[in-house]
């Protein structure tokens, strides 16, 4: 061959070599907008960090419009009265006797009095009492001694149990800061305190909380089912983690600088012997592979990271994500109809629908590096998705976790986080009180009264265990 017919093929050699690296260049280069392009509905990121919310997909048939309050045909709600027995004060009756349109005199009638009640706040009962601790002088001793006061009053100081507990409802449940605690009681409860009394008063309410909170972090190893979720937490500027542990009749936060396996190992030791519900973070899998545990994986999370497929540059990706997604919508749609079926059908229809998912998971798996990831998902960890298959009580999702962290979240954006360890503490606490009284319906500010109470009598502190009836 010629050296004139050689060149020819050399440079078509060379373009074809450079034409597959800027293809290989362009893939990547969309893989990562995609990625970028991330949000709450097809990843794990929170729905506040949308910064522009994806636009809703068009259907073929919108639906109308409707305005703002009661739609047509909706039963009407009323608040019920107050019942007689409640009431502070005799009714106030208002009688008419001349007509309002031709002044003529009304006789009386029996209908219905229009009723009318009305919820107003007195002046704040303060109670401000001095007790005065008189004192003696032993001859013998060369002494004086003071009488002793009450424990109440002696651990309690300046402010009493129950403004100690409004303080802390205030602080924990409310978000509020310092200052605007100190300005909520000088000018509705008509009290100053200082900002140093008002921290001292936080941590006689931690104290308080301490044997409530220790209760229910000793009897989670025990638990059946779990659901644990973590956030980021700041603390004196710097990076720690809020675990949350949800059971199902309370809610324990713990803050810990690390976001590993540790804490699980730590909190429900290596011999949990409950299911762990999660999401698919690599603390829960090294918890599963070193521990043995039993875990749910989120489908939730994984029905997000497969809409993210669909998202991807690759034909072949977005058709894989589309077949998985179409099996996983007809599982949770099985799901969303127990209620219609018998517990047989049920289960039968469930484990076709979860054999229907596994096999669109692990066959006809694209080479590509996202099909392949997630089709190793499925054949290491496919199980772990279907655990409540065969476990009574265990939801598919980690929803309850997730709901539990939102108080969480909100107060770290309101408060920005921590900067001691006792405010950490102080943390883990009044939100666990507070996830917990939620979960059992009872009063958070009444429970707080119950604590602080028995703290300053020195008496033991209630439990944030449901009491058996």
């Amino acid at each position: 061959m010629s050296k004139r017919a050689s060149r020819p093929c050399s440079e078509c050699q060379r373009l074809r070599a450079e034409l597959a690296t800027l293809r290989a260049r362009l893939t990547h280069v969309e893989e990562q907008l995609a990625a970028a392009r991330k949000d709450s509905s097809s990843s794990s990121k929170p729905p506040s960090s949308d910064i522009v919310k994806p636009a809703k997909e068009s259907t073929s048939h919108p639906a109308e419009h409707r305005h703002a309050g009661g739609q047509p045909g909706h039963p009407k709600h009323q608040r019920a009265l107050v019942p007689p027995e409640q009431l502070t004060s005799p009714p106030h009756t208002y009688t008419i006797e001349i007509c309002p349109t031709c002044g003529h005199g009304l006789q009386p009638c029996n209908n219905a009095p229009r009723v009318v009640q009305q919820i107003d706040i007195r002046a704040v009962p303060l109670s401000i009492e001095e007790h005065r601790s008189l004192a003696g002088w032993c001859p013998q001793c060369a002494k004086v001694h003071t009488a002793a006061l009450p424990a109440v009053v002696e651990r309690g100081g300046l402010v009493g149990p129950r403004l100690t507990a409004l303080i802390a409802y205030l602080k924990g449940m409310c978000h509020a800061s310092f200052a605007t605690i100190r300005t909520y009681l000088r000018d509705v409860v008509a009290v100053k305190l200082s900002g140093g009394q008002l921290a001292k008063v936080i941590a006689r309410v931690s104290q308080a909380l301490e044997a409530g909170y220790e209760e229910l972090y000793a009897h989670l190893a025990d638990e059946g089912h779990l659901n644990v979720d973590e956030t980021g937490h700041k603390d004196n500027g710097e990076r720690w983690w809020t675990w949350c542990f949800r059971a199902d009749l309370y809610t324990l936060f713990k803050i810990d600088p690390t976001r590993s396996g540790d804490v699980l190992i730590e909190v429900l030791g290596r011999e949990f012997e409950g299911v762990l519900g999660c999401d698919y973070f690599s603390a829960y899998r090294r918890y599963m592979r070193e521990c043995g545990v039993t875990i749910q994986f989120c489908l939730a999370h994984l029905i997000r990271d497969v809409k993210f497929l669909t998202t991807l540059p690759s034909p072949q990706d977005r058709a894989y994500g589309e077949r998985l997604r179409e099996a996983l919508r007809e599982l949770f749609a099985i799901i969303h109809r127990r209620a219609e079926l018998s517990a047989c059908v049920f289960q039968q229809r469930l484990r076709q629908a979860r054999a229907q998912v596994v096999q669109a998971a692990t066959t006809a798996v694209p080479a590509t590096r996202a099909a392949e990831a997630m089709a190793k998902r499925f054949r290491t960890h496919g199980e772990a998705y279907f655990q409540f298959l065969t476990t009574p009580g265990i939801e598919p999702t980690n929803n309850l976790a997730e709901q539990a962290i939102r108080f969480v979240v909100i107060d770290r954006r309101i408060t920005q986080g921590t900067r001691s360890a006792t405010g950490r503490r102080w943390c883990e606490r009044i939100w666990t009180v507070i996830a917990t009284c939620a979960q059992q319906g009872r009063s958070v500010f009444e429970y707080l009264c119950q604590a602080v109470e028995a703290s300053f009598a020195g008496k033991e502190a209630p439990s944030l265990l449901p009491q058996e009836s």
